[in-house]
């Protein structure tokens, strides 16, 4: 009786699927014949629509541009574009058309996919060389992000769902056995201490956080020196010999409460990714000064912003002009609702992070609490050594030129403009010019337009 019942339902629904499938079909052949004069009406002219395919959500079509115009100009003219198709806010995405310059893809949606939560299903990286799985894309692909000897920013406003997505990359680094974790919450541990159970050191106080950050500076430099008497370039996590991720919680607090310690990342940033020591760092005030030292956000390869206050802060956690290309962060409508800027990810893709419970922390945290690495000998001797007197680290000048290497590495296509290097360094202009011719004449550095460099 019951299959009879599923079977009558599925063939009673085929018709209303069909019909409305056919009437949202005859709804965008109406908006391809119209698109000549809307085109003309919110500045596009000479752009037209080469095909259009109904889907799920909605409709996205693939448009051909008049050549001079760049996918920048439509997606400045999202809300025109809104307007004249009758859409609701928020409804028109713009993505790049990778082959072609002169082309995009235009999608509208009628319902958004991201309406709902989506719950986390559990860790799935079971080493650190496997990519985090944050969440969703609108497109229901899964949001894939390397970590392994990559550093991670994670910025958004209150609310906005910024400790959901560090929850849902513990859930997954405490599942691998070739990760040791240490924390810095100076917010008394509230954001960290469910994760307790599974980090080798947690950090809660001003005077606490230097020691720790001075300890990662000594297992790198540990690990660096028997690199280099190895002849090795990397050092590849095992259980045995684990990489050492580095968790910081509200980074501007940081910032503000044990300044000291700020030297300290900025050293981490610079030098550990080659000996997988990385930082992962969140923060809910993405303000110039939080996000500020130069030397720490130009290191951070992966970039996860959730709703911000203001657009200006979606250059700041992002990079600058980021925000013309798209990534409209301060328009995210709900908690979790984010954009990744990462390897394999420069396309303003809207994403949603699954939702982790506090049942998930806790159940995650004593299934893994037993199953976590130990440091190697050599990173635990590095600690154990003679303690050493808190100084600012000294910044060498293979340093400044890894530093200067990782902000032309991470240039827009148009590059970026002396007084940008001189921040990411904290060099002078003399001295950055000086670096730059030289990279310049090894071919690993070269100037887009005047003043304005990249790799």
């Amino acid at each position: 009786m019951f299959t009879v019942l599923v079977l009558g339902i599925v063939v009673l629904g085929i018709p209303w699927w069909s019909h409305r499938r056919r009437r949202a079909r005859v709804r965008v052949d109406r908006v391809i014949h119209a698109w000549p004069d809307l085109a003309d009406t919110i500045g596009l002219d000479g752009s037209r629509v080469m095909s259009a395919v109904v889907d799920t959500w909605g409709w996205r079509a693939r448009m051909k541009l008049k050549p001079g115009q760049s996918v920048t100009d439509v997606v400045a003219r999202v809300p025109a574009i809104e307007s004249a198709l009758g859409t609701r806010p928020g409804a028109v995405r713009v993505e790049q058309d990778p082959t072609h310059a002169g082309r995009c893809t235009m999608r509208v949606l009628a319902v958004d996919p991201h309406a709902g939560a989506i719950p986390w299903p559990g860790p799935t990286a079971t080493t650190l060389a496997d990519p985090i799985e944050l969440g969703v894309f609108e497109d229901a692909t899964t949001v894939r992000v390397p970590l392994l000897r990559r550093h991670a920013l994670i910025g958004g406003t209150t609310d906005s769902g910024k400790s959901g997505v560090l929850n849902v990359v513990l859930g997954n680094l405490v599942a691998c056995p070739d990760v040791v974790l240490w924390g810095i919450d100076l917010k008394g541990g509230m954001e960290l201490q469910p994760w307790a159970p599974c980090l080798a050191r947690l950090a809660t106080t001003p005077d606490e956080a230097p020691r720790l950050l001075a300890d990662a500076v000594a297992v790198l430099e540990a690990r660096a020196h028997a690199s280099s008497r190895d002849n090795s370039r990397v050092w590849e996590p095992t259980p045995n010999a684990p990489a050492l991720v580095i968790v910081i919680d509200e980074y501007a607090e940081l910032a503000d409460t044990a300044p000291d310690a700020v030297g300290y990342a900025e050293s981490v940033a610079r030098r550990g990714r080659a000996v997988a020591v990385d930082l992962l760092a969140a923060t809910q005030r993405p303000t110039q000064k939080a996000m500020g030292g130069g030397a720490l956000r130009s290191q951070m390869s992966i970039r996860v912003c959730l709703r911000v206050r203001e657009r200006r802060d979606v250059d700041l956690i992002l990079d600058k002009g980021i925000l013309a290309a798209g990534w409209h962060a301060h328009t995210l409508d709900a908690p979790g609702k984010f954009y990744v800027l990462a390897d394999g990810h420069n396309q303003p893709r809207r994403a949603r992070a699954y939702l982790v419970t506090d049942d998930h922390v806790r159940d995650t945290a004593v299934r893994y609490a037993d199953q976590r690495p130990e440091l190697d000998p050599l990173s635990q001797a590095a600690i154990d050594g003679p303690r050493r007197a808190l100084e600012p680290p000294r910044v060498t000048s293979a340093d400044l030129e890894s530093a200067l290497l990782s902000a032309l590495d991470e240039a827009p296509d148009d590059g970026l403009a002396i007084p940008e290097l001189i921040k990411a360094t904290g060099m002078s202009r003399t001295w950055v010019y000086d670096r730059l011719h030289a990279l310049a004449t090894n071919g690993r550095a070269r100037q887009v337009t005047r003043g304005r460099w990249r790799a």
